[in-house]
């Protein structure tokens, strides 16, 4: 018997991709709302209870109110929004940090940021394993594909064609800092750079390090090693071990739920730079919901995953 799954906000992007995931998938049933009904909130509170499983595609206010609008306690609840990504009572759906485990036994699952997602898959293990200092003043560099910003960027990337990129956030204090400080259990708030390029999609993720500066610093061989290591046998989340002399975002990238790790260094080893590239609408979004979809109803992770 396939398990009924309510998207909540299934008409944005994130929603959309979502849905294409799941299509043709024997294991889950889409309920599904039409265009006048799913703004209706009697509508939308009988599905979201009627629901297996609830994954909400809204912004952070909305998808609060969602949860608070779920009475049955059957009901498992996967959130794409920023909502209740430090919230007591939920679990961060980054398997490959929290443990798979950990998901598939959750009511309620918090989906990570795109960002936070290359952050932390770099960052996190390698201070875990105690290869550099969780009390660095971190620094992040990023630049995502516009469809991050959901339609209103979408639809002014869409029109002004002259824009050649967008640095935001500039006033520091974005909402993905406290995401990102407390999954790699960092004493200082990173401080975050991001920016958006005239691509719908793809996203690359830079942590620069001073690791001459850092005590009992690994080398970019030990880190690349200790990542190579964590993520041995993972089908998502790849550690490349060449170093290319460019890296490069496609505004025709294709649609893919991996991540891809790199670690370059300095011929001293004085310097690395850490670099995650991903897809952020992939595992930096809707492939992270699928696969923790998977995990929560006890199927193969990678079912219906663009590998």
């Amino acid at each position: 018997m396939s398990a009924t799954v309510f998207i909540d906000g299934a008409a944005g992007t994130t929603g959309l991709e979502i849905a294409e995931r799941l299509a043709g998938r024997p294991e889950f049933t889409l309920a599904v709302l039409d265009d006048a009904r799913r703004k209706d909130d009697a509508a939308r509170a009988e599905a979201l209870n009627d629901a297996d499983f609830v994954i909400l595609c809204l912004p952070d206010d909305a998808a609060r109110d969602a949860v608070s609008m779920i009475r049955n306690d059957k009901v498992r609840v996967i959130d794409a929004s920023s909502a209740h990504r430090t919230a007591m009572g939920w679990t961060y759906g980054l398997p490959e940090v929290v443990g798979r485990d950990a998901i598939a036994s959750a009511r309620r699952v918090s989906n990570p940021g795109c960002y936070p997602t290359g952050f932390i898959t770099l960052l996190a293990p390698l201070i875990s394993a105690g290869l550099l200092p969780k009390d660095w003043p971190y620094v992040c560099h990023a630049v995502s594909g516009y469809s991050g910003g959901g339609k209103a960027l979408i639809g002014r990337f869409d029109e002004d064609e002259d824009i050649a990129f967008r640095a935001y956030g500039l006033a520091m204090g974005h909402k993905h800092v406290g995401e990102m400080q407390r999954h790699v259990g960092l004493v200082h708030a990173p401080l975050f750079a991001p920016a958006v390029v005239p691509a719908f999609r793809g996203m690359l993720v830079e942590v620069p390090l001073q690791l001459a500066a850092m005590q009992l610093a690994g080398t970019p061989d030990v880190l690349l090693a200790s990542l190579a290591e964590t993520y041995r046998g993972s089908p998502i989340i790849k550690v490349r071990e060449d170093r290319p002399e460019e890296l490069l975002l496609r505004k025709s990238m294709a649609p893919t739920d991996t991540v891809e790790l790199f670690v370059f260094g300095a011929k001293d080893g004085s310097q690395a730079r850490l670099v995650a590239v991903l897809d952020n609408l992939g595992k930096g979004a809707s492939g992270a919901a699928v696969q923790n979809l998977n995990l929560m109803a006890h199927i193969e992770q990678t079912a219906g995953l663009r590998l």
